[in-house]
């Protein structure tokens, strides 16, 4: 208990929590949110029409960079329709990370395909381009069919590898703009999983802008909330248009008579969660700064310590979404997480690798080399914003 109780102690004092609970990320609502839910809710339109959801649509859209944003009811809902938008279907296999949120792994189950699990970089614990670009060349094959050069076969399997989804873990950004440029190389989309990152820049650039498409979250543990929602990133307005179709229902418009012309998802987020979504924002810069300045003070405090502290990898500014650091060993890191959270301040470990889960552990994997060592050794600390 000693030797943790000066980490104790600090994150207490950073929260001014002498005593009782110290959560792990907790919403803030200090703007807007109870006058647009109120306009909402006197306007009638709380479900999926309402200013609010094309007006949320509209400045995200231009706080991120992107061309058009289409909103959606979660995170895995966004994931699920992004890989349908770049071509997914059943049989075909999806390159990913194992460490990451099971949405990620879910959503391409949910599309009748097959993750294929391959190591992340230490620094940035996001998908690796080395082991990535290794892999490719190690077990995958182009075949022709007529003049057309489809997307590689994995050698092993024989099905297709239809897509990309690395994600950006716990707001760091990855490696993103070589893992688009192999890819580009094998006609792979990418799709960033960009849930956790809003607010991170790479190399000058909002993530979720350097794939086909990326991928918001609004999860209320996220660094902006909607309560649950999720958000879809486009540089290609075609595509975006698509998507808002398949969101609501592929109804085509008519004053009066429902038509639909495919099979589609009700996958629109609704005008009441668009209005708080709008209403934070506002307010984002202001938590982003706050998020920033957390980091530097946890860095600060572990740079004299035998705990390692997770920094922005090179070339990024990140949000610093949840704080991490590394232990010595799975035994430090457990004993670590039952002192914390006994003494009321909640921490949490990596999620187990999705390769070991019972319904993914005969997916086709790679080395997981740092995979293993960061989830064997990573913890999350209390990531709140500070007002």
């Amino acid at each position: 208990m000693i030797k943790f109780q000066p980490i104790i102690n600090f994150i207490r004092d950073l929260y001014n929590k002498p005593s009782g609970p110290v959560p792990l990320h907790a919403p803030v609502f200090k703007g807007n949110e109870k006058r647009y839910i109120e306009e909402c809710i006197n306007s009638t339109f709380v479900s999926s029409i309402g200013r609010f959801v094309d007006k949320y649509e509209n400045e995200m859209a231009d706080y991120t960079g992107s061309n058009k944003a289409v909103a959606c009811v979660n995170g895995t809902s966004a994931l699920h329709l992004a890989l349908i938008l770049t071509g997914v279907e059943s049989g075909n296999e999806v390159i990913t990370q194992p460490l990451t949120f099971i949405a990620t792994a879910n959503a391409i189950t949910y599309c009748g395909a097959k993750p294929v699990f391959l190591d992340v970089d230490m620094d940035t614990m996001g998908l690796s381009p080395d082991k990535m670009k290794h892999w490719l060349k190690q077990n995958t094959v182009f075949k022709k069919k007529g003049t057309k050069i489809h997307r590689p076969i994995n050698k092993t399997t024989g099905n297709i590898v239809a897509a990309c989804l690395p994600m950006h873990t716990f707001g760091h950004p990855c490696r993103i703009d070589e893992i688009v440029e192999i890819c580009d190389q094998y006609n792979i989309p990418v799709i960033e999983d960009a849930a956790e990152s809003l607010g991170s820049i790479y190399k000058g650039k909002h993530t979720g802008n350097y794939g086909k498409i990326g991928v918001l979250s609004f999860n209320g543990n996220k660094i902006l909330t909607t309560g649950g929602g999720g958000m879809l990133l486009f540089q290609d307005e075609i595509l975006a248009k698509r998507a808002k179709h398949l969101t609501t229902q592929a109804k085509v418009h008519h004053p009066w008579e429902f038509i639909h012309d495919e099979i589609a998802f009700n996958y629109r987020m609704p005008n009441l969660n668009a209005a708080v979504g709008l209403a934070q924002l506002e307010q984002l810069d202001i938590f982003l700064s706050s998020k920033r300045d957390l980091a530097e003070k946890y860095r600060e405090f572990f740079d004299n310590s035998d705990f390692t502290f997770m920094k922005e990898p090179k070339d990024t500014r990140s949000n610093y979404w949840l704080n991490c650091i590394l232990l010595k060993d799975k035994t430090q890191r457990d004993e670590f997480l039952q002192i914390t959270n006994s003494n009321g301040v909640m921490t949490r470990p990596a999620w187990q690798l999705i390769n070991t889960l019972l319904m993914f552990k005969d997916c086709q994997t790679g080395e997981l080399i740092n995979a293993t060592r960061l989830v064997n050794r990573l913890v999350n600390l209390p990531s709140s914003v500070r007002l």
